[in-house]
């Protein structure tokens, strides 16, 4: 038997049982994501413990955020479409295609590094200047967002490589390398923004700085993991030569991915406008709320991302049983996943939003919008889990336009009309979980559709 053949033989998502292959590979997953959330909370934690210009900087931060989200969203949304393409033609055994979409996947990362650091050159002033006035905010918003951008290398790379690995099932080493850039940004926020061990006082930027090493850590490792520990990708420097072939068939997954990722961004951004029209505290506060809702969203993408490859694989196997069972008991464990975040988040609401040492306003406005916001992640869990089965299932227009209806159609024009309609301005949080049902509704409606189409 030719090594090849051995490698495909033994490939744990054709003979492994469904159930326990979403385990085993989700739980990892949902950790790594989950890990991945730590780096927004933990500089927040630490930012929010400047003296005098604490509520300022979180502000900056919330600001940023946005910029950081599309960071992550075009890696990741590149990784998904290598992901789903990788996992179809081991399936297929098509080996030395999947070895050029390696290569290629890696050149596609390196370019968008470049784009992000001319926009750090040329639009980073107004990006910020489109959502503050604030002096004090846009200067400490320039000095972490500037860092994060032109350092961005090891959050989009390291997304590249990570998907590598999941891609052939490899989840505990993208587990490891996550934790310990999590580990790295934790104990570097502190030394470096109060200037521990003799260092100078950094402020802000040492946040940021703490944060690009994390990343470079976690890009290190995840390179090393593939490098050595992946047999079924050969990375050939060879392989980096771009292809327009294999560059479209990425993106023909990869770029509703990306728009679907950063459909999140551009919420966000949106809703900090919105919000803007409140009161700078309703932006804070949001930007408070909305990090700790990564947790459960973040460990939803993380199970999702476990499905993926999964159905992925059995779908180029032509296995159409283990693909029915992957949908069946993906979509379950994503549900009751959102539905326990929906519980703890709905009881330790107020403890949650404490953990940062902002005004008691801001903190009463952040729990408002989380008593809220969390009646929706029922439906928010339908959502995740069919997006990424349209997204396994080369359907990935259909993820996106779930996401239009759920960020951008149903709850920004909402938002808005909460804002300048409603007499208590805290309503205008009801708009999310409205966006939540729309989406679940017209989600299922297309599966449904697909389900009929391949005979599932």
């Amino acid at each position: 038997m030719s090594e090849t053949n051995t490698i495909q033989s033994g490939n744990k998502m054709g003979i492994q049982p469904v159930r326990k292959l979403i385990l085993t590979m989700g739980i990892p997953m949902i950790c790594s994501m989950v890990v991945q959330a730590l780096y927004n909370i933990i500089d927040s934690y630490f930012v929010s413990q400047i003296p005098k210009i604490a509520d300022q900087a979180m502000n900056a931060l919330t600001l940023a955020f946005p910029i950081q989200m599309l960071m992550v969203a075009v890696g990741v949304g590149t990784g998904v479409g290598v992901n789903a393409l990788i996992s179809r033609f081991l399936g297929q055994k098509e080996f030395e295609t999947v070895n050029k979409t390696t290569g290629n996947a890696i050149f596609l990362g390196i370019c968008t590094y470049i784009v992000f650091f001319l926009f750090g050159i040329f639009g980073l002033n107004a990006y910020l200047r489109s959502q503050s006035s604030n002096a004090l905010v846009l200067h400490l918003g320039t000095q972490y967002l500037s860092i994060c951008v032109f350092l961005s290398f090891g959050v989009i790379l390291s997304m590249v490589y990570e998907k590598l690995l999941q891609s052939t099932g490899k989840t505990l080493q993208t587990t490891v390398a996550q934790l310990a850039g999590a580990l790295t940004n934790i104990f570097l926020d502190p030394v470096l923004i109060f200037g521990w061990f003799g260092l100078p006082v950094m402020g802000i930027s040492g946040a940021a700085y703490a944060t690009v090493i994390g990343q470079m850590v976690t890009l290190a490792l995840n390179m090393f993991f593939d490098y050595f520990y992946n047999p079924e990708i050969k990375n050939g420097v060879r392989h980096l030569k771009p292809q327009k072939d294999i560059i479209l068939h990425i993106y023909q997954i990869g770029i509703p991915a990306i728009i679907l990722q950063a459909l999140m961004s551009f919420m966000t951004y949106g809703v900090n406008i919105i919000l803007a029209g409140i009161s700078e505290n309703y932006v804070t506060a949001y930007g408070v709320y909305y990090k700790i809702q990564q947790f459960a969203f973040f460990a939803g993408f993380g199970l999702n991302n476990a499905l993926i490859p999964l159905i992925a694989y059995n779908y180029g196997k032509g296995d159409k049983q283990r693909v029915r069972d992957s949908i069946k008991y993906g979509t379950l464990d994503t549900v009751i996943l959102l539905g326990i975040c929906m519980i703890v988040m709905e009881i330790f609401a107020n403890p949650l939003a404490s953990i940062f040492a902002l005004s008691p306003e801001i903190i009463a406005i952040c729990v408002q919008a989380m008593k809220i916001i969390v009646t929706g992640f029922l439906f928010a869990g339908v959502n995740i889990a069919l997006q990424g089965i349209f997204q396994a299932l080369g359907k990935g227009m259909y993820s996106l336009i779930v996401s239009l209806i759920r960020m951008v159609l149903v709850d920004l024009p909402l938002a808005w009309l909460f804002v300048r309609f409603a007499s208590d301005p805290s309503l205008t949080f009801w708009a999310f979980p409205i966006a939540e049902l729309c989406g679940a509704i017209v989600a299922w409606l297309m599966y449904r559709s697909v389900k009929k189409e391949i005979g599932l």
